[in-house]
């Protein structure tokens, strides 16, 4: 980093925390209430208050006076709650300067949002007021967090024991037979897709379709109201409020946390000439990443990338992720396109970033779940294991070398009679992959994902080679080529018997490892019963059948559910399997896993095996001592070809039997639970795992 990037990092420190930037937005009490606007560039800023119809009629304009800081405030009593407003803003001409004192914005840290009749967003005072009656936030440790992601409408759209009315609602994802559901699958959070107020682009409105994902923010306090019941819409911005709040306890009451998925890299203003809702009209020059001439620095892919190096922007984001972590008691956050947030002036990501740091050094954000999508499509956006303490990670190359061994490398085996390469890099995502994320921060460092919402879902991966994305009006374009997938010999839909047979035990191989890896394991909502979305890998402008989750399930769903049920219990009740720390050569680490690899004859493994591309097979003992639990021994086996192999089960010391857990070579988890004597051979049939408690 050159001197003046550090200078201008630890200027954005202290700017961050500038008293000026305090209280944004509207603040209520007795008699009305006080906004208060930034805008560095600003020569006048107007509070605009409309009446509560759908003509949207303008009844008051009140000017805003400059408080230093580039802040503009005005107190009224016309801000009381319900009341519908806007702001317009009016400044010079110039590179990078749009303002137009007629756009009507809204306040960027409303806490409501409405939109009248003919379509533009207005912002909502809201009444924050709610009754938790106690309800606290779980707190689940890492180690035994299990995430569950999920769309909120798409959830329980179909649900036949949710009520009508609650379809695909927050009060029906909070449905006693939602949790009922999330407490037999054993999951023990639920990572929502965007959930602040977002809208659709122009372009797929036109196409006759609509954002369905969410990734297209509006509004950054927010609720995004469609997701809230007619009831609740009826009463305004305040109700919807209300419902998420109510949604949030009920899952807490549960012992469930709840993360969102959120959306600060970008806006729905797309690129220069789109709409004009709230920053480009505010102090475009400031809120938004450009070159000296004006034009966007897009590091998103979305049109435009929200310049967190400017203090104003960066404390958006910190009052948001406080102001859901504390007012609305989630207990988490996953960071899309994260490496955009930790972008400097010079527009390079570094993980000191002022934000970043800022954020996992909060107070309160530090108590919360930070999980960091670690790349977005800027140069030097690929940043997998460089993130700082306090963050968690979506990790892509655990799911990549995952998919490999399960999928591609046994399709290129088909093909080729032999593998492209040996168990070795498996090896090392299966134990936490420590070449990726340093000592100090350990294997739960790292998000251990097979499927997530882009990309194929877990049925597909193993259904289909290429993608099928035609209905998304791109011609095929969009979505990702290279899927790591492997239809089994027939694309998509087949009555082959084999065929639908390799796919399901490549679904329970995928499961199993993810659910016995070390790291923190997150599942797609729909996988835990083998969903389809029919091939489509970007299947985020489809709000319909082929993204809402079909809760009818044939009777291989219905074992594959049992299946992942009982590796979360496995996991659970096996702290060997899901270690916090990596082990050390020299000396004991408290709550780590050492670990021992053997290969089929129970033999240590020699580099030989490690290197040999042919070899496929191998068994991991993982022995743990955590500090608040007993200690415990695993053993794994896992084999990775196609053909059955004799495994002889090590004779280790202190192991005088091995219990058998769990395998995935049947359809159902369930297994003879007759003791094994160290040094007895079990034949792994082709492409199987096979969990053992060492005793």
């Amino acid at each position: 980093m050159d001197t003046a990037q550090a200078g201008s990092d630890r200027d954005l420190a202290n700017g961050i925390h500038s008293r000026h930037l305090d209280g944004l937005g509207v603040r209520r009490h007795d008699g009305g209430g006080t906004l208060r606007v930034w805008s560095a560039h600003a020569s006048a800023v107007e509070l605009v208050i409309f009446d509560d119809s759908d003509l949207d009629w303008i009844i008051a304009v009140i000017p805003l006076a400059p408080v230093g800081g580039g802040v503009w405030e005005v107190t009224t009593h016309e801000l009381a709650a319900g009341v519908t407003y806007a702001v317009r803003v009016d400044g010079p001409h110039g590179p990078g300067m749009t303002f137009n004192p007629l756009t009507l914005l809204i306040d960027p840290y409303t806490r409501g949002l409405r939109m009248p009749g003919f379509g533009s967003w207005r912002s909502v005072v809201v009444d924050e007021a709610f009754d938790w009656g106690g309800a606290v936030k779980p707190r689940t440790p890492w180690d035994r967090t299990v995430i569950y992601e999920a769309h909120v409408k798409g959830l329980t759209k179909r649900h036949p024991d949710v009520p009508a009315s609650l379809h695909g609602t927050y009060a029906g994802l909070a449905h006693p037979a939602m949790i009922e559901h999330f407490h037999e699958l054993g999951v023990t959070a639920i990572e929502l897709l965007p959930v602040h107020a977002f809208t659709s682009e122009p372009r797929l409105l036109q196409l006759g379709l609509t954002n369905y994902w969410g990734y297209n923010t509006v509004g950054f306090f927010a609720p995004h109201a469609p997701y809230a019941t007619a009831a609740a819409r009826a009463e305004g911005a305040g109700g919807v409020l209300r419902e998420f709040k109510g949604m949030v306890k009920l899952l807490h009451e549960a012992g469930l946390e709840v993360i969102l998925d959120v959306v600060y890299n970008h806006t729905s203003e797309q690129g220069l000439g789109e709409p004009r809702s709230s920053f480009r009209g505010l102090d475009n020059r400031s809120y938004y990443r450009q070159h000296d001439d004006g034009t966007y620095i897009d590091v998103t892919g979305c049109g435009n990338s929200v310049d967190t190096s400017t203090d104003a922007a960066a404390r958006l984001v910190l009052d948001s992720l406080r102001y859901w972590a504390d007012e609305v008691q989630v207990d988490g956050f996953r960071f899309d396109l994260a490496p955009t947030l930790g972008r400097g002036s010079d527009h390079a990501f570094t993980p000191d970033h002022p934000l970043l740091r800022a954020i996992a050094e909060d107070p309160l954000l530090s108590t919360v779940k930070l999980i960091a999508e670690p790349w977005d499509v800027g140069m030097g956006g690929w940043q997998t294991g460089n993130f700082g303490p306090g963050w968690t990670e979506w990790n892509d190359r655990y799911r990549d070398r995952v998919r490999n061994f399960w999928l591609s490398d046994i399709d290129y085996a088909r093909r080729a009679d032999t593998t492209p390469v040996g168990i070795g890099g498996f090896a090392s995502r299966l134990a936490g992959s420590a070449n990726t994320f340093s000592a100090e921060r350990g294997p739960l460092a790292g998000v251990n994902f097979v499927t997530a919402h882009d990309g194929f879902t877990l049925r597909d991966l193993v259904s289909y080679d290429v993608k099928h994305n035609l209905g998304n009006g791109e011609n095929g374009r969009d979505g990702a080529d290279t899927n790591r997938s492997f239809n089994h010999g027939a694309e998509g839909h087949t009555d082959d018997p084999h065929v639908l047979a390799t796919r399901r035990k490549a679904m329970r191989n995928l499961m199993g490892t993810l659910l016995l890896s070390a790291g923190v394991p997150m599942i797609t909502a729909g996988d835990e019963f083998g969903r389809t979305q029919r091939g489509n890998n970007n299947a985020y402008c489809h709000d319909s059948s082929l993204t809402w989750l079909d809760w009818q399930h044939a009777g291989w769903q219905r074992d594959l559910f049992a299946h992942v049920a009982r590796l979360t219990q496995l996991r659970r009740e096996n702290p060997a399997l899901r270690p916090s720390r990596f082990a050390h050569a020299e000396r004991p680490v408290p709550s780590a896993s050492v670990i021992d690899w053997y290969d089929e004859s129970g033999q240590t493994m020699s580099i030989e095996r490690w290197t040999d591309a042919s070899h496929r097979t191998l068994q991991y003992d993982a022995t743990s001592t955590p500090e608040h639990e007993e200690p415990n021994r695993i053993l794994l086996v896992v084999h990775g070809r196609e053909c059955d192999l004799e495994v002889t089960l090590p004779a280790l010391e202190g192991v005088t039997r091995y219990i058998p857990l769990w395998s995935s070579e049947h359809e159902r988890p369930d297994v003879d639970g007759s003791p094994l004597a160290p040094g007895a051979t079990i034949v792994a049939r082709g492409t199987s795992m096979y969990l053992f408690r060492a005793e």
